[in-house]
């Protein structure tokens, strides 16, 4: 089956759109092929606000997410493969979902799963599809 998470990443962003709340995205900076001003990472990770009011031409495909805003006062053109989008919130109340890897996918950066050393649990045996309970 094709990933769940372009699916995903579309339902929340229009259901925070709909409570009128703002959504923003976590990214994975380390992902090849994602453009996002580098002087704006911290730990490998950039934050986003995706609200129409923060950016122009919003497009949410299949394999990538890519946008143009204004960093700065400076014009960019952001492009985000959608493996390297790690979370969707409303930065009003939290509200939203964070990702974990999917079956059959490649690991992002190349390392066990962080969320669960994070959280002391063993780490899971390699090509085995898991369960996490998201509250």
């Amino acid at each position: 089956m094709t990933s769940s998470r372009p699916y995903l990443v579309r339902a929340f962003n229009e259901w925070i759109l709909d409570n009128d709340c703002t959504p923003y995205i976590v990214v994975d900076a380390g992902v090849q092929g994602v453009q996002v001003p580098t002087e704006h990472v911290a730990n490998g990770q950039i934050v986003l606000n995706i609200s129409p009011g923060a950016v122009r031409g919003l497009v949410i495909g299949n394999g990538a997410l890519e946008f143009s805003a204004r960093f700065g006062g400076v014009p960019m053109q952001v492009f985000i493969p959608l493996q390297a989008v790690m979370a969707i919130y409303a930065k009003e109340n939290g509200e939203g979902m964070v990702f974990g890897s999917e079956p059959g996918s490649p690991d992002p950066d190349g390392t066990s799963d962080k969320d669960d050393a994070r959280q002391g649990g063993d780490e899971r045996p390699s090509g085995r599809p898991t369960l996490k309970v998201v509250k």
